[in-house]
């Protein structure tokens, strides 16, 4: 999967506010500015917000992480604290999470990983994945743990297949 931010429908809930995380400036692709993955934008003041948000590329203007969008989310899941930005991927629903490269083991501590396993069991049953990048690396988060995917772009593919392993079962993803 590339890194470039996709824009989604959803909108702010109630109450909340990017403040001061600018942590979505850093770590997706911005190909307007040609901006790589895991480095500050240049129009970005890290800890205050965009100094030119009102003429920044529409990706920018209207993308909304998961935080924003979902007034449940505590405020410990607010991507500057968290180290990583997750969303919603329209395109199948997956829950995305990019990872702050300054931090690559951010999403791994408490209460992260504990949730994040907690949203897979939740969501798994649409058929829906939560998916964690690091860059271009890639680790599917299931209920019980975590899969390495390695490098994914935007055309690869893959599949759940449930498996038995040494501790019972388990799953298995496959590129399709």
């Amino acid at each position: 999967m590339t890194s470039t931010m996709v824009v989604t429908p959803y909108r702010a809930a109630p109450g909340r506010a990017c403040g001061p995380c600018t942590l979505c400036c850093k770590v997706y692709a911005l190909p307007e500015f040609e901006k790589a993955p895991g480095v500050w934008c240049r129009e970005c003041a890290p800890g205050k917000g965009c100094k030119i948000h009102e003429q920044a590329p529409a990706q920018c203007r209207n993308f909304f992480c998961l935080w924003m969008s979902d007034g449940k989310l505590p405020e410990a899941w607010r991507p500057d604290h968290a180290k990583f930005v997750l969303s919603i991927f329209p395109a199948n629903g997956f829950v995305y999470g990019q990872v702050d490269p300054g931090l690559p083991g951010a999403w791994r501590k408490e209460p992260y990983y504990t949730g994040l396993r907690s949203l897979a069991r939740t969501i798994l049953s649409e058929r829906r994945h939560v998916v964690m990048f690091l860059g271009e690396e890639a680790t599917l988060v299931m209920p019980d743990e975590a899969i390495p995917l390695g490098k994914m772009t935007s055309a690869d593919q893959f599949r759940i297949e449930p498996a038995f392993g040494p501790n019972g079962p388990t799953w298995r993803a496959v590129r399709a």
